[in-house]
């Protein structure tokens, strides 16, 4: 379950679905995951990031410059204390 190039998110609930999405296949696969603790799963999450302008490239595609950058920051943020 990964977003290929030709994938689009559009919408704040697009997002959503993906994160549940993630959730589900936690549950169900966890264990198949190679960042399987959420201290390694930040990390790679980190390093991707850092490395996506090479991902989007490779993909034939420039990395969206318009994207809510602080949106995804905050949720993250907001994540780590929310009921």
């Amino acid at each position: 379950m990964s977003l290929t190039p030709e994938d689009e998110v559009r919408s704040r609930d697009d997002l959503v679905s993906i994160v549940r999405e993630l959730r589900q296949d936690c549950l169900r696969r966890g264990h198949e995951w190679e960042n399987q603790s959420l201290d390694a799963f930040l990390e790679a999450l980190a390093a991707w990031m850092h490395d996506s302008p090479a991902w989007y490239l490779n993909a034939g595609k420039e990395l969206p410059e318009g994207g809510d950058w602080a949106f995804l920051a905050r949720a993250l943020r907001a994540a780590t204390v929310y009921e």
